[in-house]
């Protein structure tokens, strides 16, 4: 029988020396009791058979995974022979002498020593197989063998040889710990105290193994005994104890030695360990996940797919038998991954269900992490529903919808947190920010509510809950009153009704005076300093900010808060720069009361260049308004600023934008007359558009051109005035005349204005072409002396392309002006003799001249094209010309 020992313990270490004819050899000791025996032996052929195997791979190269996935089944083959095995008392009965019994007990063990030596095998050639004692103890859950303890025993000693082996190691490859470590607790509460015992002792050793995880231990001293205080310890015995009577000392040490991924795969076991059938398996699992995260739950990694697994267990199951302990667990991860559960929870189809109901209202049981569930909400609702999925974060979220939803059931979601007696002191917090992030999802939301009418009103909905759990219930009541939460609100922010009912909330909240105001103004501003997120944001900020600084203050506003409207002038949005211009419009009679008003006049005068014609439009109603109440210090340090901003919008695509231009023009000299030698040069820099534009086929164009005109002829003293008149106007008649007085008084602006008309015959509109060929040709007649020969040619070139114009006037007055070209050129003989003539002239030389083409513009002409395509076509022309305008200044 020793050599029978000594053959097996060799067949152990070195399973290539057992041969076929050994085994017989064995067979044959037991032929007189071969019945009996039969069964035994065919185990232990089996085990031996698959040790071959198991340890023949193990110095083969075959893929680590493959490998492990052979051995895997070959122990579990091994481990089914095993526990088929009969007892011992069994096996002795089987014996009929003390011999026999005593070589059955001894092949009986050498089966089992066989098996424990194959998993030792395993184990110190990799850490990583490990994982086949998890398999073992999922086995043997499956079969309630007799073996179970003999089983542990086992696996209390290869892990003890794990532990030992790791001694010293700078790192170990053990991604199986949290599984293993989750099966080994679930036994340490086992009925059976020897099975409880050995896999408390199990679970000191797999935490010595952890250990060796850590980087603080893996760069200790290998010898230093301290490193691995548990190991061969007498401290191992009563910690063991421990374990089995104090699951929270169980719970404390497994969060402080495992890492982070292995102690989310022990909390992810034992979660699924609360849907076993055995309900005591279950219960235990409970109690040990939830202290596990009462004291480490911060540890925890893939927050979100422990979340997604309870909603759809309890999805399956309402009336889950532990559902109140995964309700627990959402509440316990919430308290310390509040962003990871918020994102998750909000990631499900709207309307919410119950059981997702009932999720939310764990997750917001407790007061600590409130704040941080209703930043994380208020995260989810910058967001705007519709949007694509990426858009938020800018990443991928794990989500059916192609598009973004969370928003939607974020706000049904405040429906549920914000009532909750542990949520008051958090929403008293952050009152401002859930106000205006509401305020946007009612207006996000509009657009979605004829396509998903059941989905779209909880943003309404939770607006009233905040109020109503703000202590403004009267507020409700009001606007339920004024029927705010019955009008469907416009998808366009800045809908008449959709700014009627901005102007309501906000004035009803100041009607109340409520407390919240200070934050709510602080907000507000910080807002605005920053920047919405959307275009439309910023609409429904100017409004409500507009509205509330309305109630609470006098006019002007603070300079804070006036630096923003200024700001909000030139605002990207067209609207949001028209809400500020009308808003500071209507500070008009206290515009001297604003300190540094000059700032906001040029940022005024900046909106003037706006592509939005209604911005021009307003900027210009709003500056108007201004400057009529305007210190006059201050208006004359600007004036020639703002009068020469005027001048561009003169030629304006938009017929009221080039009358209200020419008018508050006209409007600005008449103010500043005192200070005509100021705005000389402005007036004459603008006199070609006005004298054009009196054949503006828009009637308010005209007149307001005849209104300006007068003004600055007056201020020139220029005797112009009668002829203005309706009942005495004649185009040419005041072209005539003013030339006359430019020779007079002005003759050094002759060149600047015939390159300035020059542009103008490029137009595409009948009456401006027509204007500008006579201005140009008594212009030219005037001082034409003053002019180089390669301007007269340039000249020549666009004359003579009217000469071809499709309109007979057109033609005939080109004729006109082309002659007198040609007759300036022709004087024109030289360079020197040009320079001294001119010389001459200038003190000399006055003459005045006579009608040169008797032209009277027909009554309602009606120029054809004059539509704004074609004006725009005039624009491009004068850029061109422009570009090839070489009359400069000598």
């Amino acid at each position: 029988m020793e050599d029978f020992n000594s053959s097996v313990n060799m067949s152990t270490r070195n399973p290539k020396t057992v041969t076929n004819l050994q085994i017989l050899q064995y067979s044959m000791k037991w032929h007189h009791m071969a019945h009996e025996a039969r069964s035994l032996l065919d185990v232990y052929s089996g085990l031996l058979s698959n040790q071959s195997v198991i340890l023949a791979m193990n110095s083969s190269f075959v893929d680590p995974l493959l490998q492990l996935q052979s051995q895997l089944k070959k122990m579990e083959s091994s481990f089914r022979m095993l526990v088929a095995m009969p007892s011992l008392d069994k096996v002795k009965e089987m014996g009929s002498s003390n011999e026999d019994i005593e070589d059955l007990e001894n092949l009986y063990q050498n089966i089992l020593n066989m098996f424990e030596n194959s998993l030792l095998n395993l184990v110190s050639t990799d850490f990583y197989k490990l994982q086949i004692l998890k398999e073992m103890l999922v086995w043997m859950s499956e079969d309630s063998s007799y073996l179970q303890d003999r089983i542990m025993m086992m696996i209390n000693r290869v892990l003890r040889f794990a532990a030992w082996k790791a001694r010293g190691r700078t790192s170990v490859d053990a991604p199986c710990l949290g599984v293993l470590a989750a099966e080994l607790s679930l036994l340490c509460s086992h009925d059976d105290s020897s099975i409880a015992q050995q896999a408390s002792l199990g679970m000191c050793h797999l935490f010595d193994i952890a250990k060796c995880q850590h980087a603080e231990i893996g760069k200790s001293n290998p010898t230093d005994s301290k490193s691995h205080s548990l190991l061969f310890s007498s401290d191992v015995e009563f910690l063991a104890k421990k374990f089995r009577q104090d699951k929270r000392e169980l719970a404390q040490t497994v969060g402080q030695t495992l890492l982070p991924s292995l102690l989310t795969d022990f909390v992810w076991s034992l979660l699924m360990k609360l849907s076993s059938p055995d309900n005591k398996i279950a219960s235990e699992a409970a109690s040990i996940l939830i202290v596990t995260l009462t004291f480490h739950s911060e540890k925890v990694t893939m927050v979100s797919k422990i979340v997604d697994a309870i909603y759809k267990k309890l999805c399956e199951n309402c009336f889950h038998n532990m559902k109140c302990d995964m309700l627990q667990v959402i509440t316990l991860l919430t308290r310390t991954s509040p962003k990871k559960v918020i994102f998750q929870l909000m990631d499900y189809p709207v309307p919410a269900d119950d059981t997702l109901i009932q999720m939310w209202q764990a997750a917001g049981s407790e007061a600590t992490p409130a704040p941080h569930v209703l930043k994380t909400i208020l995260l989810i609702l910058k967001g705007k529903p519709g949007e694509m999925e990426d858009s938020l974060t800018g990443k991928k979220r794990f989500s059916l919808d192609a598009t973004n939803m969370m928003p939607l059931a974020a706000s049904q979601a405040l429906c549920t947190f914000l009532p909750l007696g542990s949520y008051k002191k958090a929403v008293a917090q952050l009152f401002p920010q859930l106000l205006m992030a509401l305020m946007f999802q009612v207006f996000y939301s509009s657009e979605l509510r004829l396509m998903l009418a059941d989905r779209t009103l909880y943003a309404e909905d939770a607006l009233r809950v905040l109020l109503n759990c703000s202590g403004l219930q009267q507020v409700d009541i009001t606007l339920e009153k004024n029927h705010f939460w019955n009008n469907p609100l416009s998808e366009e922010p800045y809908h008449h009704d959709t700014a009627l009912q901005l102007y309501l909330l906000a004035k009803t909240l100041s009607d109340y005076n409520f407390p919240q105001f200070p934050e709510t103004l602080h907000y507000l501003y910080k807002l605005s300093v920053e920047g919405p997120r959307r275009s439309e944001d910023s609409i429904i900020v100017v409004i409500f900010l507009t509205e509330l600084l309305n109630n609470f203050f006098k006019e002007p506003f603070p300079e804070v808060f006036l630096v923003l409207f200024r700001n909000w002038i030139n605002d990207s949005n067209p609207v949001v720069s028209k809400l500020s211009l009308h808003r500071i419009e209507l500070m008009s009679p206290v515009v001297n009361e604003i300190k540094n008003v000059s700032s906001i006049l040029i940022a005024i005068l900046d909106a003037f260049l706006s592509k939005d014609d209604t911005v021009v439009h307003q900027a210009l109603l709003t500056l108007r308004n201004l400057l009529a109440k305007l210190d006059k210090v201050i208006y004359s340090s600007l004036c020639t600023r703002l009068a020469s901003s005027y001048c561009p919008l003169m030629d304006h695509i938009n017929g009221r934008i080039r009358s209200m231009a020419i008018q508050h023009f006209g409007e600005l000299l008449r103010e500043m007359r005192q200070y005509t030698w100021m705005l000389s040069d402005v007036v004459l820099g603008g006199l070609v558009p006005l004298i054009l534009f009196l054949e503006d086929d828009e009637e308010g164009v005209a007149k307001a051109c005849k209104h300006t005109l007068n003004i600055c002829t007056l201020q020139l003293k220029w005797s112009t005035s009668y002829l203005l008149k309706d009942e005495n106007y004649s185009f040419e008649m005041v072209v005539l005349n003013i030339c006359n007085n430019l020779i007079i008084s002005h003759r050094n602006y002759i060149r600047d204005l015939i390159s300035d008309t020059l542009g103008f015959l490029w137009s595409s509109r009948t009456y401006l072409k027509r204007a500008s060929v006579i201005l140009v040709g008594y212009l030219a007649k005037l001082g034409g002396h003053l002019l180089h020969r390669d301007e007269i040619e340039v000249m020549l070139d666009v004359i003579e392309r009217l000469l071809r114009d499709e309109d007979p006037v057109i033609k005939e007055l080109a004729k006109i002006t082309h002659n007198i070209f040609k007759k300036i050129a022709h004087k024109l003989t030289s360079a020197t003799l040009k320079q001294n003539f001119q010389k001459l002239l200038k003190f000399f030389y006055i003459k005045k001249l006579k009608p040169l083409y008797n032209y009277n513009s027909p009554n309602g002409q009606i120029d054809s094209p004059t539509d704004s395509e074609y004006i725009k076509n005039d624009k491009e022309g004068l850029r061109e010309e422009n570009d090839d305008d070489i009359l400069v200044n000598d």
